[in-house]
């Protein structure tokens, strides 16, 4: 699957921003913005990241044990988990 943006949701700020730092330490390009409404998130902090990244940013979230609600990806103006 080819994804432009995609986006990770966590359930706290604290693995919100463990993950920013992991990620930007892996030198992927990252942006911090607020979860959009559509997705249920204990935490209002999401990390938008380019679709070719998401290989490596599930084996940096499994391997440091980051906490996330889930990684989506918008379709048609929504965003979609990738579950």
């Amino acid at each position: 699957m080819n994804f432009s943006v995609m986006l990770l949701a966590f359930d706290s700020t604290q693995q919100a921003l463990r993950a920013e730092m992991l990620l930007e330490y892996a030198d992927i390009e990252i942006d911090i913005r607020p979860t959009p409404k559509e997705i249920t998130a204990g935490c209002a902090l999401s990390i938008e990241f380019p679709g070719e990244n998401l290989v490596q940013v599930q084996e940096i979230i499994e391997s440091e044990n980051v906490e996330i609600r889930g990684i989506y990806f918008k379709k048609e103006d929504k965003y979609v988990t990738m579950e």
